[in-house]
């Protein structure tokens, strides 16, 4: 015996319309539900749900590059700049030489003394002569002991007096030396005040160097200053000033001034992504000034169609659905991955899921 329904499609297989509302009507409650559990979501396999979570309220400054140590190359000696190796801008080292400070009378003087340790070492050889021939007549018998003890005095006094040129010597070539200028720390020239031929005093400045590392000044207006504390992170933009750009680099706050300026509270943060900057150029920066509650989600989930920001919604017994979002800034998440943060069109506890 066949089915009922095959009776029915039997008996009026000439009208499509009526086949289909009597097929509706026999076919069982339990190929309905069938049905519908295939029209809905599947099981949602790596769905997100939205939470409220607490981050940093970033807000956007503008900071100056300082740097955290200025120290002057200076000179040791009196004397002219006869050589300058040294230019605005430049990176130098510890110990590299900037300039030569060349003194012509110091120059005359290792001159005048090169001559006196020669005339001192024939003397010296003079009376070494002189006191091993009075040693081999003094052990013949023909010459009395007081002669050879006066020229053995007489050599003695030679070797001290070569020995005190040389010393001499040794001062004024170390004073010629100190003719070099050289950079007392590694870091970036910022002015260069003198040219060749300069007169230059001992402690005057050749070069003006930016020591260290650099460091960004930032001033926030006082209602500012009671969320502002030590090791608080920022955020540094790209260079240009454009406040719609995303961040390239991170630091933090290393030192909080205790006076306020002008209605203003002044802090200094440490970077690693101001080593080609000017000092004294102006960078963006996005700075925490307190916490607030807010909704972040993977970025992975946000999706663009035709310029704007959809995410998928699930709902239970309902087939996902696509819903415009107004999405804000960067968040990290707590696992290390990108997330972004919703300004409106979701609700704590919705599920999305991926697109």
């Amino acid at each position: 015996m066949k089915p009922s329904g095959t009776r029915i499609l039997w008996l009026i297989g000439g009208s499509g319309l009526l086949v289909i509302l009597l097929l509706s009507a026999v076919i069982p409650k339990s190929s309905e539900q069938s049905l519908a559990v295939q029209s809905t979501l599947p099981p949602m396999a790596g769905a997100y749900e939205v939470t409220l979570r607490e981050i940093d309220d970033y807000k956007t400054v503008y900071a100056s590059v300082r740097s955290r140590d200025r120290v002057e190359a200076r000179v040791r000696i009196q004397g002219t700049i006869a050589e300058l190796t040294v230019k605005e801008g430049q990176s130098v080292n510890a110990g590299d030489v900037l300039a030569l400070i060349a003194d012509q009378k110091i120059t005359l003087k290792l001159h005048g003394l090169d001559a006196q340790i020669k005339g001192a070492r024939s003397r010296l050889a003079a009376a070494q002569s002189d006191v091993e021939r009075a040693k081999e007549l003094l052990s013949r018998g023909v010459a009395p002991q007081a002669r050879y003890d006066q020229l053995k005095a007489a050599y003695d006094s030679a070797v001290n007096e070569l020995a005190s040129a040389e010393a001499d010597r040794a001062v004024v070539a170390r004073q010629l030396e100190e003719g070099q200028v050289l950079a007392p720390a590694e870091g970036r020239v910022l002015r260069v005040p003198v040219t060749v031929g300069t007169v230059m005093m001992p402690g005057e400045s050749v070069a003006t160097i930016a020591a260290n590392a650099y460091l960004l000044r930032i001033e926030l207006p006082e209602r500012h200053a009671r969320f502002l504390k030590l090791g608080d992170k920022i955020r540094i933009g790209a260079r240009g000033l454009s406040q719609d750009q995303e961040p390239i680099g991170e630091g933090e706050i290393v030192r909080v001034l205790p006076e306020l300026e002008n209605g203003r509270v002044i802090a200094d943060a440490q970077a690693d992504a101001l080593g080609d900057y000017f000092v004294g150029e102006r960078a963006l920066v996005w700075i925490s000034a307190g916490k607030r509650q807010t909704i972040v989600i993977p970025k992975a989930l946000v999706f663009s169609r035709y310029g704007i920001d959809y995410v998928r919604l699930a709902r239970e017994g309902e087939t996902p659905m696509d819903v415009v979002v107004q999405p804000g800034g960067a968040v990290r998440l707590d696992d290390g991955t990108e997330g972004i943060e919703i300004l409106s069109g979701l609700n704590a506890g919705d599920v999305l899921v991926q697109p």
